[in-house]
């Protein structure tokens, strides 16, 4: 075990050696004594684990909950922008100001957006009759709840001026532009400048976020719209904290939803209004978000029992041989089986234990089937690796000596990752739910594996032992009886002797793949040609995961998680194509009292806002008082005209919302204790991106600048240190498997193994990170719990394999490394065979989630499978571990024999003339 010459250094680490030993001899000791255990129990143990099933997946249906809430779900658990929304809701109200502080898909509470999207590329300014009819639909859309009627004007945001519900400014530039219409003009009698338009009444408004796709007229100096491709109209709720408030607002936004449906559909006859004819609507509210989100979950229930029937069939066939009597085909549809009740009862833990359903368990039960038919097929190899003539109790205890060692430890490392990833440190809480969900059915699965499957495999040995057929359980034939038998029956119920040859004289080599493994392809992957072109292949798969690495791309978005055909889908790419030029509204909170009139403090604000579109109080405040002629350079001064005029008059009545006044008692005299304005950047195709680099710009300034502000807008609840949160379980759970590999680095039988082990999964890791990322998949909460399990699925995979090349006592690492592959190759064929058919069904899923789930595990299943069959057999026929000293110890045990047989020869002599002396006493001379 160790490589450093003197015998001093070889002597001290004879006592690790024979600790090794010891460990490793008890674990396989103890394994013994479990599957002797099973084997004489079988009845038990295939009862509780049915019974633990029936009793947990009863309550799958009783106790099912979707999770509502995409915030708790999807976005940071614990971030400053959380901190920020609370300091901000506190100065001003954000349900009253949410129609100010616009997002995209994240706007808080319950409310109802339209887009309206010209057809034929028309221009939307010329329907304005068509996008008011849609409007006024829209607000006499009426529904009755308990025996009232509710409307929107029932439910609406109202304004603080006048008591009415607050609507986009858009709908006022269109009645004015109808108006001209119908006044037979045109609209460009109605002046619209974008992004910011001046109203009938003085108000200047920002409609960056309302309409989209404009050109501009030539020659125009404040950016007169010639021509708009769509329209975005958002009609906001109250938010009530009774639960039957929301109830009522979310059954408007369901009837929204359905107005919407019928305004999308073809005309119908049946009295509902028509359509309008040259508009198309896309629609988004807080319900659809959810609905679509939650939508994968319902579309993917046929394709997942497609898959487990895929599964179990890929699963049969793999386990058959032309041999009835060793042919284990139920065996592999057993095992298939036992992981799928393992995963029931894991699922009936899970919600009693209050868990709630989201779409992200939807890679559950495949990444559970991943690891627990390894096992399976495994304890199956390890069957047909005993010797046929011990007593069938002696083979199944056998194999579990031999098998659940490795899947003990597979198991565990499943459980410390996936544990890691539902740890604290964990800030997002749909990968913290998968985590602990994952951690659950991995104990239930080991659970399910040695007890229902190991009982199985007991009843599968007795039939074998009493020569049962494996598929018809009756008495095979005589081979007298079956020679005057037609062909098709002696192919039916053949036991395998006659198949039997020199080269396959245990009759379980006859396997399919471990007879394709053995003659064909060993053979070939050692061979000396092919070995440069492996090499070759290496660097190519290492080139192209190096080049994915270094184009990770943030994956953050919700619509990532939806079904790709759901309406949410559709309003997300059609505002992403026209309404990206500016980013969302970020609220620019000064919370604590500062100098306004002062002309330093003043700049400092210019300063700070520079670069931005400005929805400001102060830079209309400062164009009041010029226009009037006005001073304000003191604080009774600034606070007498702020008060006394600018806020009467009538444009500027509504930045009363956005300033704070306090009185003070003793000089009665008011200051300005907090206020806030609006600032929006400009932005490209790429907004999200640079909303995230805008905020990492801003957090800084708000923690050391003089003048104390926030910036919020509730899409930064989801950006904020989102790239570092999605991946930290990944980062957690990597570092404790190295630090797991490296512990056991003294405890394993050969440390090399380990060694092996770590840069072999490292590989893994980084083609399928890479590779990914070059088929558009970036990093989100789904891909991210991929990665953690392709960590784990290389471990399942490898480990069996490296352990037993490095523990091969042949002449060469040419045949230790056969030996490896005819032991492990075809449970790892089989299971990642499986693994792939299984994921298979979820192409025809329409989402997005579900795609992901696919790309990752295919390239996991691919990597794994090029790592154990192509790139190891090679790589490590050139370095460590040497078998040299095997080479002497067999070369020693090889001249010991000859020196043996030399004696037998001469002993064998000596007994031929001694029979012929007595058999010829008158010929002792001659002899």
């Amino acid at each position: 075990m160790c490589f450093i010459g003197g015998d001093g250094a070889s002597a001290s680490w004879i006592p690790w050696r024979m600790l090794r030993q010891v460990i490793h001899r008890g674990l396989k000791a103890s394994f013994y004594w479990l599957g002797l255990f099973v084997s004489r129990h079988p009845v038990f143990f295939l009862t509780v684990p049915a019974v633990l099933t029936i009793i947990f997946g009863s309550t799958v249906l009783s106790r099912f909950e979707p999770e509502t809430d995409l915030e708790i779900l999807v976005a940071p658990t614990h971030s400053l922008a959380k901190i920020e929304r609370s300091l901000a809701n506190s100065l001003f109200p954000i349900d009253q100001s949410k129609h100010k502080l616009y997002s995209d898909l994240h706007t808080p509470g319950r409310y109802g957006r339209l887009i309206l999207l010209a057809k034929s590329g028309g221009n939307i300014l010329e329907l304005a009759d068509q996008v008011l009819q849609v409007h006024k639909q829209v607000l006499d859309l009426r529904f009755n709840y308990k025996g009232f009627n509710y409307t929107f004007a029932h439910l609406c945001v109202l304004s603080h001026r006048d008591k009415r519900c607050l609507l986009d400014d858009i709908i006022t530039i269109f009645e004015d532009i109808r108006l001209a219409i119908l006044a037979n003009s045109t609209f460009h009698k109605v002046p619209v400048s974008y992004p910011n338009t001046t109203l009938k009444d003085g108000r200047v408004s920002f409609i960056g976020h309302q309409l989209g796709g404009v050109s501009f007229s030539p020659n125009s100096r404040d950016q007169q719209v010639k021509f708009a491709r769509a329209v975005q109209i958002t009609y906001y709720l109250r938010h009530h904290a009774p639960r039957e408030q929301d109830a009522i607002a979310e059954r408007w936004e369901k009837e929204f939803c359905a107005l919407v449906s019928r305004l999308s559909a073809s005309p119908t006859t049946d009295g509902a209004p028509p359509p309008p004819p040259d508009l198309q609507v896309r629609s988004l509210t807080n319900f659809s978000l959810w609905r679509d989100y939650n939508r994968t979950g319902v579309l993917a229930k046929g394709e997942v029992l497609v898959s487990l029937v895929l599964v179990l069939l890929a699963a049969t066939v793999s386990s058959s041989m032309r041999d009835c009597l060793r042919g284990k085909p139920f065996l592999g549809l057993l095992g298939v089986l036992t992981i799928a009740i393992a995963n029931v009862t894991a699922a009936g833990i899970f919600f009693i234990s209050s868990g709630r359903f989201n779409s992200t368990l939807l890679g559950i039960p495949f990444f559970a089937m991943g690891h627990g038919t390894k096992g399976v097929f495994e304890l199956l190899a390890g069957w047909r690796r005993t010797r046929e003539s011990l007593p069938f109790k002696e083979r199944v205890a056998d194999a579990f000596a031999d098998v659940m060692v490795c899947y003990t430890t597979t198991s565990s490392l499943y459980f410390i990752t996936f544990g890691m990833g539902a740890s604290p440190f964990t800030n997002i809480e749909s990968v913290k739910t998968f985590c602990q969900s994952m951690c659950v059915c991995v104990l239930v699965n080991y659970f399910y594996v040695f007890s229902f499957y190991g009982s199985c495999l007991v009843f599968a040995g007795q039939l074998e032992q009493n020569r049962y057929h494996s598929v018809f359980c009756c008495k095979i034939p005589s081979v007298e009886y079956l020679e005057r038998q037609p062909t098709w029956f002696k192919t039916v119920m053949s036991d395998g002797h006659d198949l039997s040859t020199h080269h396959d004289s245990v009759p379980y080599q006859n396997h399919f793949i471990q007879h394709f493994l053995r003659e064909h392809y060993t053979e070939w992957i050692t061979n000396t040609y092919v070995k440069p072109f492996v090499v070759i292949l290496y660097l190519i798969y290492a080139s192209f995961s190096f080049m994915g690495c270094l184009q990770i791309s943030d994956g953050s978005s919700v619509v990532n998680l939806l079904a790709s055909d759901s309406p949410s889908v559709a309003f997300a790419v059609t505002q992403q194509k026209y309404f990206s030029n500016y980013s969302p509204v970020i609220g620019f909170y000064i919370y604590e009292p500062i100098e306004y009139w002062n002309a330093t403090v003043q700049e400092h604000l210019k300063t700070l806002s520079q670069g931005f579109n400005k929805i400001s109080w102060m830079d209309n405040y400062f164009h009041y008082l010029r226009a009037a002629n006005a001073s304000a350079a003191t604080k009774a001064d600034f606070v007498g005209v702020l008060r006394g005029s600018f806020l009467r008059s009538p444009e500027y009545r509504h930045f009363t919302e956005d300033i704070i006044f306090s009185k003070n008692p003793e000089t009665d005299e008011y200051d300005v204790i907090a206020s806030r304005l609006y600032l929006v950047a400009r932005t490209t195709e790429k907004r999200r991106e640079e909303v995230v680099e805008l905020l990492e710009k801003l957090r800084p300034l708000m923690l050391v600048n003089s003048i104390r502000f926030i910036a919020f807008n509730p899409t930064f609840v989801y950006m904020d240190r989102y790239g570092s949160s999605v991946v930290s379980p990944l980062l957690t759970s990597a570092l404790s498997a190295l630090a797991v590999l490296v512990l056991t680095f003294f405890l394993v039988v050969n440390p090399l193994g380990n060694f092996w082990l770590i840069l072999t999964v490292t590989s893994v890791e980084l083609g399928v990170l890479g590779l990914m990322t070059l088929w558009n998949v970036g990093m989100d909460s789904t891909s991210i719990l991929c990665l953690i399990f392709t960590l784990n699925f290389a471990v399942d995979h490898c480990a069996p394999h490296l352990y037993t090349f490095v523990l091969a006592s042949e002449h060469t690492r040419t045949q230790c490394i056969k030996i490896s592959l005819e032991e492990h190759g075809a449970a790892i064929l089989q299971n990642a065979s499986c693994f792939v058919i299984g994921m298979v069904p979820l192409v025809f899923v329409p989402s997005n989630l579900t795609h992901t789930l696919f790309k990752c595990s295919l390239l996991t299943a691919g990597c794994t499978v090029l790592h154990c069959f192509v790139i190891l057999p090679v790589f490590l026929t050139f370095f460590p571990p040497s078998k040299k000293r095997h080479k002497k110890k067999k070369r020693a045990k090889r001249k010991e024999k000859e020196r043996e047989r030399e004696r037998e020869r001469e002993r064998e002599r000596e007994e031929i003339e001694c029979i012929e002396v007595r058999e010829n006493p008158d010929h002792v001379t001659n002899v």
